[in-house]
């Protein structure tokens, strides 16, 4: 339903615009059928663990598609670079943005690796390597890029970094499955990448992830570790956890793999709705893709600049909400600010100014399969009207509770759709 009034929305009383919530990172699901194909033949085989048929394949696609050596799929991302900052033998400090999931810093944490925060660059939010070499001490043992929004980190300059200091150099790829990087993919840097494949995100496998890397060595070693360290059937020669993907997940990977063209596509378009429709309103900057490489498109990002626009970045939230536009504020407010690394590193926000300037400023927006020109045309028309009122806003907002600010609990009943 458009919207063209300040009493159109929501929160001033208008009729909710969406019926059914809009989140981001809704699961994209392929073709159902071969899903379901896939699924009876595991219940037949009976093989649903234990590097079954489908995860092998499920492998050999993503290595190919990638262009990498080897793929060794996991249970899910976080163990995935748990396991590989093991087998990479990462100890003391590793260097990471605090601008990110906070998996990435608790995949050091859990292993009594201190994650130090570092600084990013203000247009595309990734690490900033000149920040990377001033937080370097005789402690650094490493340092894991985070490939945001599909964006890829700035490859060349990390790598002298790591080799000038001797330093194992890894990526947390999360968001960045069938990016390019000077038209090469990403899962061809440093020792190895760390892929997500978890329900949000555009290709999954409904929980799982991988690792990728062009070192054999390395590859043996992660697969030996992600099966509790087996050898041969009563052989252990390494110690290891339990990573392993089951084959329903890989039944759903492999069915993401064939449609993954067409979710780019989607994506794309999306994208390109989002970047004609909010262009013409100040106080907006958007996040914008390098069309020159090839780049998945799953996050739209935004920034909203309150000196502008009159309102702030949470303000704009609450409205959105409100119509259920469920927007997200990636990566609010910073690793640095989250626990244990707050009462840790209680300072760490005096080094990290465009991390705490943008964890107040980044809004992401719905997108993906689920999400059609319509709903964005809506969204954008919430937004558009949000932002011609300031004034009335801040009058409204003052009575009301945010409802992001709840305790976790109270949208359980949505986790399954978030």
């Amino acid at each position: 339903m458009r919207k063209a009034l300040l009493n159109d929305l929501a929160i001033f009383g208008g009729q909710v615009a969406f019926e059914e919530r809009l989140y981001v990172g809704r699961p994209n699901i392929g073709n159902r059928k071969r899903l379901m194909e896939r699924i009876d033949s595991i219940l037949e085989s009976r093989w649903l663990s234990n590097d079954g048929p489908l995860v092998t394949e499920f492998e050999q696609k993503v290595a190919k598609y990638v262009g990498v050596k080897h793929c060794i799929a996991t249970c899910n991302a976080t163990v995935a670079l748990e396991i590989l900052i093991r087998a990479l033998d990462l100890q003391g400090e590793v260097i990471i943005p605090a601008f990110t999931f906070i998996a990435t810093a608790h995949a050091l944490e859990w292993q009594q690796i201190t994650p130090v925060f570092c600084d990013i660059e203000p247009r595309q939010h990734l690490l900033d390597p000149s920040r990377v070499e001033r937080a370097i001490t005789s402690r650094t043992t490493g340092i894991i890029g985070v490939h945001l929004w599909g964006q890829i980190c700035d490859v060349e300059a990390l790598s002298d970094i790591a080799n000038r200091h001797r330093l194992k150099l890894l990526f947390d790829a999360a968001h960045a499955f069938g990016s390019t990087y000077k038209n090469q993919h990403v899962g061809n840097f440093g020792s190895a990448e760390v892929f997500s494949f978890h329900a949000t995100k555009f290709i999954n496998t409904l929980e799982g992830g991988a690792v990728v890397t062009n070192d054999d060595e390395l590859a043996r070693k992660i697969r030996l570790m992600k099966n509790f360290g087996f050898t041969y059937w009563d052989e252990v020669s390494y110690v290891g956890t339990n990573g392993k993907m089951n084959e329903i997940s890989a039944a759903m990977g492999l069915t993401s793999l064939e449609s993954i063209q067409d979710f780019i596509a989607i994506n794309y378009e999306n994208y390109k709705r989002y970047t004609e429709l909010l262009a013409p309103i100040p106080g907006i900057r958007m996040l914008q893709y390098d069309t020159g490489e090839t780049n998945n498109y799953q996050y739209i990002v935004i920034e909203i600049d309150e000196e502008q626009t009159g309102i702030s970045r949470d303000e704009l939230l609450q409205v959105l909400w409100e119509d259920n536009v469920i927007a997200r504020r990636y990566f609010h407010p910073g690793c640095h600010r989250m626990e244990p690394y707050l009462s840790k590193y209680p300072n760490a926000g005096s080094t990290l100014p465009v991390t705490e300037e943008k964890s107040k400023r980044v809004l992401v927006l719905p997108t993906g399969t689920t999400v059609c020109s319509e709903d964005i045309t809506v969204i954008c028309d919430i937004i558009a009207i949000a932002l011609a009122h300031p004034k009335q806003l801040k009058e409204r907002l003052r009575t009301t509770q945010p409802p992001f600010n709840r305790p976790v609990e109270v949208s359980v009943a949505d986790a399954h759709k978030n």
